[in-house]
């Protein structure tokens, strides 16, 4: 066979099979999603041009929730009023990527979704009468919202207008059309590669170009020289060890760094357990060889001196129990025990002991509590009081003012509670104010610890918030005070679908 004739069949290949291939699999793939879109969303009549019309495809979606839902409405528009019918209802729609809003008067008393999503939903909605929606057809809002609504309006027993909305995000068209999209542009590109001429001319250059590449990376990871980076340039089999390697050389690296972090820490441990260890026990033995040396010869400086020792002792105490609490926190040692907590009556009896524990300081004490009585949060009963006793500890040793005060407070603020633990102390500088929750770190750079402590109480404080799934921050002003935050998740019963 002649060359030429050669070329001309390479070329008729080249050329036939991508296109052969391609529209086979197009319509295959068609067919399959077409028939996976009526199956999930219980719709008919789905052809190629509706799906590529996201609109037509979303409104066809929500047809038939919206004649259940109207029949709903039909038979008792008090329904609405509902909320664990709503929920059923929202929740089938949450199957057909829509979600519900109920409107009473002028008041949405109904949000089947987060509500940061329908701020600008909910100043678009048409107002009683206005919108002349059906099964079929939506109104649609543009601008920010960018959804379909589908609007039923109804009165109440009372009289009152209503209106309930099928609310559809136009921003993203159900996962089946995207797959649709996605497996054709995918088909496409495998085909074309795997029949493309021109790739048998890279396949050297593709090749031996990485190969050189991560030659170059084992010698110099062999070497201990981690500071280079490794870039594929393929997504093929060799790209894809490419970026393994460069994987493990970050690893390598991060380890490295880690370990370097940790014998630094480690030192640093050492350093700091000496230093607050060398005071009390420099006092302890002064005082110990004063009694000792007959210098306290009277009943007063006798008391006083074994007074001193004992505080002294207890300081340490207090130190080597942080320590251990903190290696057993840091290890992952300490079982938790978890337990629905109602919100109002555990932080009652918390304030009761903070409030008589102050009192003996001479610390003014206040608490407000503005959660409802039925919220509940899960969590360590005994683990978050020692969050809030180490926080009301650690503005006791900074309490610069004659008349300290301490406020505690408890809010709701949506699917978390709030916990604030305000003081007029002397405030934390906004240099130090992000690294207070860092293990050992101390405001006062000469570590004087005639304030006592040990530098951990924050950090535990923030290792017992986060393990509850929560979070912890603070503000502060100079000369001002300081508040802590700290936000535990609420407790909610989800209602079973019957």
């Amino acid at each position: 066979m002649k060359i030429r004739t050669r070329l001309v069949i390479a070329f008729l290949t080249i050329t036939l099979i991508p296109i052969i291939l391609t529209t086979t699999m197009g319509i295959v793939l068609c067919r399959h999603q077409i028939s996976s879109i009526e199956k999930t969303y219980g719709v008919t009549d789905t052809t190629w041009e509706s799906l590529s019309n996201s609109m037509q495809v979303l409104s066809k979606v929500t047809e038939k929730p919206y004649e259940e839902l109207k029949k709903i409405i039909a038979e008792d528009p008090e329904e609405m009023g509902d909320a664990t019918r709503l929920e059923k209802v929202n929740k089938k729609l949450e199957k057909k990527k829509a979600y519900l809003l109920v409107r009473k008067g002028n008041t949405i008393v109904y949000i089947g979704t987060d509500s940061g999503k329908t701020k600008y939903v909910i100043r678009q909605l048409p107002k009683y009468g206005e919108a002349d929606a059906d099964a079929k057809n939506g109104l649609y809002l543009g601008g920010n919202a960018q959804v379909l609504i589908k609007q039923i309006d109804f009165k109440y027993r009372s009289g009152e207008k209503g209106s309930a909305f099928i609310v559809t995000d136009m921003k993203n068209v159900i996962p089946e059309v995207e797959e649709l999209f996605v497996d054709l542009i995918c088909v496409v590109v495998i085909v074309l590669i795997a029949t493309a001429f021109i790739l048998l001319m890279w396949i050297y250059r593709g090749i031996m170009r990485p190969l050189s590449k991560m030659k170059r990376a084992a010698y110099n990871i062999k070497e201990g020289n981690l500071d280079f980076e490794i870039k594929p340039e393929s997504d093929d089999e060799l790209g894809q060890l490419c970026s393994d390697l460069e994987d493990m050389r970050k690893r390598l690296k991060d380890s490295a760094e880690e370990k370097i972090q940790f014998d630094k820490e480690n030192k640093e441990l050492i350093s700091n357990i000496s230093h607050d260890l060398k005071t009390p026990v420099t006092a302890i033995k002064g005082y110990a060889e004063g009694i000792m040396d007959g210098v306290a010869d009277t009943p007063e400086k006798m008391d006083k001196y074994i007074r001193t020792i004992y505080n002294k002792a207890n300081e340490m105490n207090t130190l080597i129990n942080e320590l251990t609490l903190y290696s057993k926190i840091d290890t992952n040692r300490i079982p938790y025990n978890f337990n629905i907590i109602s919100v109002n009556d555990y932080f009652t009896d918390c304030a009761e002991d903070l409030s008589l524990e102050l009192e003996s300081k001479n610390v003014e004490f206040g608490y407000f509590n503005y959660v409802d009585p039925e919220v509940k949060v899960i969590a360590d009963a005994e683990q978050i009081k020692r969050v809030v006793h180490n926080i009301v500890n650690n503005s006791l040793k900074y309490m610069d003012k004659r008349k300290p005060i301490i406020n505690l407070r408890v809010k709701d603020v949506g699917d978390f509670i709030q916990v604030e633990l305000e003081d007029n102390g002397k405030g934390i500088a906004a240099k130090d104010l992000p690294n207070i929750f860092d293990r050992f770190y101390r405001t006062d750079a000469s570590r004087n610890s005639s304030k006592g402590g040990s530098g951990i109480g924050l950090s535990i404080v923030k290792k017992i918030v986060e393990e509850h799934g929560g979070k912890i921050w603070a503000t502060s002003r100079e000369d001002t005070g300081t508040t802590m935050y700290f936000v535990l998740r609420k407790y909610q019963e989800v209602p079973l679908n019957e």
